[in-house]
């Protein structure tokens, strides 16, 4: 029976081959789809898992008045809630942006080298037991209880002292703290890709505690409460009992504490568990993260989205199709067969078709990997959705959809009456269920549409707007660090001095903060003279700048003036002179930039005077509100921003290199464009709109695949009214417009249905830029009109096809 079944089931796909074809290939595109995009999900859900301690870990944040949670928080915060409060065990604070530089590592043949680095941090000894990264060399628990200790990637210890052993080893850091020496204490294996944390150095941040190894950064004091630069984090007691920690109860004992330590600060202290560190614990969740979960669930919905509109295509095919097999299930009824047995046979066929889909999209998933996840920048494979639940839970919801839809095609087919079938009065299925189904495939499709034109029309938005600062033509090098301040300062001197003599620099500047990375710190305690109540607890950006600092990015002044270059030679301390932006002004109390000019504000108890208002501009993109900021003056040696000409650019990289190499030696030469550096803070956006963009392809490509398919059924069945009509005299034109009105109408409900959605979709998601684009009418009728000319293309070939046929063919049967 089992050999008669397949030979129906391959003999039914060959005679009905356009129908096959048109349903495995719908098929295929949608799991492939469905499972490259469940990789992805699986990977990032898998993010920080690994840890055996996460559970007990929370990251310790903080929220201001005006309601904004941020991470960085000051050193002697840690120490003092582990020593008052029992319920936290241990505490980690990371320094994560702080000790970037460059090292210069001693090796036992050839001369010292040197590299400059990107991904070096301090931390507490209690890194190597909180967070679970195995180490090679040395043990855990010491790796930096030490200070001028530090431990290695095994990549960094190979690249820094070849195949020796590192530990016991010495290398030389450079960095806005000056020169260090530290000796290797451990080597950890390389940091998994599915870590929020990507270290090539820890060094102990012990360190910090001499004010030797400070260089002058009194701000970051490990035992000062106001420069925020650490991520903390705190074990807390293991729920085992009654009175074991709550993080909840816990942050209200901290806020209590607090308010009784400084009953004038109205900000609060917050927990947040290091589960949700990497994605979200919800969509409202306040606190930053690694991840989108916003992401995730939009590739879920489009995953889900293309794998349903595949199924409503296997279903509404199948159902169309069925009076091709009305017949044979009315004689097969007849000598005997019973429902059970047809349900048996049409189920098989199902499962065997899909099953032929699942073949065919893995083949599909295999052959796209590597351009996948060139795209997703993770390496990725279809192994990964057998690992994990959620990979697990996707192949469930696989197998669950291929079984509902086929069962259903199964019962239609299984339930044709023998009377009804064999006087060719059965009707293929429902004819309503057909057209819901092409709604929805239709309207998933015109929704995505909308979203790809909004999420572009955002971007360019963000990339075009006028924001108040100049981008182009500017590259920045990397400041040197290796050598004495005292030392680099009179090479600095010379080395500007040679580029004024260079025509095609047109101006540079020497700044700790250039546009599109954070401002160098962040600090609290400035007010006005006589300010208002709790003025001096709020927050404000500092950037670090020299006297060519507004002309060298064509920042314009509201009010006042520019330092000069003897106030930058002074710096802040002892110039007493600030700049502050409109916001910053603001934020102070000064009713215009006018006022605020000449005026002091106290920053603790030192008196500075305001000599200029910078007018706002977007320093970090148009995502955040521009924060208030107050601009100190300062002629060091810094990240050097030049503005050249256009032409001819690899010549003049190249001479600027020889020039800095010859004026800062043992300093890797080191730099970036600025507009390409400040739009990479827009890849999030810009990877939304080529997943929205490839979705749409897809989703309108799936759903026209069911629409030709539906149109050649049709075509099909009134074949031989089309062949009267045209002996009535029937033009070609009114044939095609009677073959194409009901599938067009249907269309026009899909956007109908879907416009609505997708603006609700779309407003939220642009609730999360402070600077957005309104979303206009015509961005739906462009999405619908496409929507109907791709509709009404592929129903009017076959259309046109049929009403060209010679009608002499088509009632010959007659």
């Amino acid at each position: 029976m089992l050999r008669s079944y397949l030979k129906i089931t391959l003999r039914s796909f060959w005679k009905n081959k356009v129908f096959s074809i048109v349903n495995m290939v719908g098929l295929a595109l949608g799991i492939a789809v469905f499972g490259l995009i469940m990789e992805y999900i699986s990977f990032e859900r898998s993010v920080n898992r690994f840890h055996e301690k996460l559970p007990s870990l929370y990251r310790l944040t903080g929220q201001n008045e005006d309601g904004n949670v941020y991470t960085d928080m000051a050193p002697a915060i840690a120490p003092l809630v582990k020593q008052t409060f029992p319920d936290v065990r241990a505490y980690c604070r990371i320094a994560e942006h702080s000790a970037n530089g460059i090292i210069t590592a001693e090796r036992t043949k050839g001369a010292p080298q040197a590299f400059r680095e990107d991904k070096l941090v301090y931390a507490d000894a209690s890194f190597f037991t909180l967070f679970t990264f195995p180490l090679v060399q040395g043990r855990a628990a010491m790796a930096l209880l030490q200070p001028n200790t530090v431990a290695l990637s095994a990549t960094k210890a190979r690249t820094y002292f070849g195949t020796d052993k590192a530990v016991g080893r010495s290398l030389t850091l450079n960095n806005r703290f000056g020169k260090t020496l530290y000796t290797v204490s451990a080597v950890y294996a390389d940091m998994p890709p599915n870590s929020d944390f990507q270290f090539d150095a820890v060094f102990s941040l012990q360190t910090l505690a001499n004010p030797a190894n400070l260089n002058g950064n009194d701000w970051a004091r490990l035992d000062g409460f106001n420069g925020n630069y650490l991520t903390t984090f705190l074990q807390l007691t293991e729920p085992k009992g009654p009175g074991t920690a709550d993080y909840h109860a816990l942050e209200a004992k901290f806020n209590a504490y607090k308010k009784q330590a400084t009953p004038d600060d109205k900000s609060i202290l917050l927990l947040q568990p290091a589960t949700t560190m990497h994605l979200a614990a919800s969509l409202s969740t306040p606190y930053r993260t690694a991840g989108s979960l916003g992401f995730i669930y939009l590739l879920g919905g489009i995953a889900g989205l293309i794998l349903v509109i595949a199924w409503f295509n296997y279903v509404n095919l199948s159902t169309a199709g069925a009076l091709k097999r009305a017949k044979e299930v009315g004689v097969r009824k007849v000598v005997g067969a019973g429902v059970g047995q047809l349900m048996g046979q049409f189920l098989g066929e199902s499962v065997l078709l899909n099953g032929l889909g699942v073949g065919l999209a893995l083949a599909l998933m295999v052959t796209l990997q590597p351009f996948y996840n060139d795209f997703v920048q993770q390496d990725l494979s279809v192994g990964m959705l057998a690992s994990g639940g959620f990979g697990l839970a996707g192949l469930g919801l696989l197998l669950v959809g291929t079984l509902a839809s086929g069962g259903y095609v199964a019962f239609a087919l299984a339930s044709f009456q023998p009377r009804q079938t064999l006087k060719g009065s059965q009707q293929a299925g429902s004819g309503w269920l057909r057209q819901t189904l092409v709604v929805a495939q239709f309207s998933a499709s015109v929704a995505l549409m909308v979203g790809t034109f909004v999420l572009y029309r955002q971007l360019q938005y963000m990339q075009r707007t006028n924001l108040g600062v100049q981008l182009a033509q500017r590259v920045v090098i990397q400041r040197p660090s290796v050598g004495e301040e005292a030392a680099l300062k009179p090479r600095m001197n010379a080395l500007e001095q040679q580029l004024l003599q260079r025509p095609y620099v047109k101006s540079f500047c020497l700044t700790g903060s250039a546009p599109g990375n954070p401002h160098d710190f962040s600090t609290t305690g400035i007010a006005k003279q006589n300010p208002r109540p709790q003025a001096d607890k709020q927050g404000y950006s500092m950037g670090v700048i020299d006297n060519r600092f507004l002309a060298t990015y064509g920042i314009q002044l509201a009010a006042g003036r520019n330092f000069t270059q003897q106030e930058a030679e002074l710096a802040w301390e002892k110039s007493a002179k600030l700049l502050v932006n409109e916001t910053a002004a603001r934020q102070l109390g000064f009713a215009s930039a006018a006022q605020a000019v000449g005026q002091s504000i106290n920053w603790g108890t030192t008196g500075y005077e305001i000599v200029g208002v910078v007018n706002d501009y977007h320093h970090q993109g148009l995502r955040q509100l521009i924060d208030p900021v107050i601009f100190l003056p300062r002629r060091s040696v810094g990240d050097l921003t030049i503005q050249l000409t256009t032409d001819d650019l690899p010549r003049k990289l190249a001479e600027l290199e020889r020039l800095y190499k010859a004026a800062y030696p043992g300093n890797p030469f080191a730099y970036y464009f600025v507009d390409d550096h400040y739009n990479q803070q827009y890849r999030r956006e810009q990877q939304y709109g080529q997943v929205f963009t490839i979705a749409s392809v897809l989703a309108i490509f799936i759903a026209c695949l069911g629409l030709f398919g539906l149109a050649t059924f049709t075509a099909e069945q009134r074949t031989k009214e089309i062949g009267v009509r045209k002996v009535l005299g029937a033009s070609v034109a009114s044939i095609v417009t009677l073959l194409s009105k009901d599938f067009l109408k249907l269309v026009l409900v899909a956007i109908v249905v879907a416009s609505p959605l997708a603006w609700y979709a779309m407003n939220r998601w642009l609730q999360d830029f402070a600077y957005k684009i309104d979303i206009e009418w015509w961005v739906f009728a462009l999405a619908g009109t496409l929507a109907v000319t791709i509709a009404l293309l592929t129903v009017s070939f076959q259309s046109v096809k049929v009403a060209l046929m010679n009608p002499v063919k088509s009632l010959r049967s007659e």
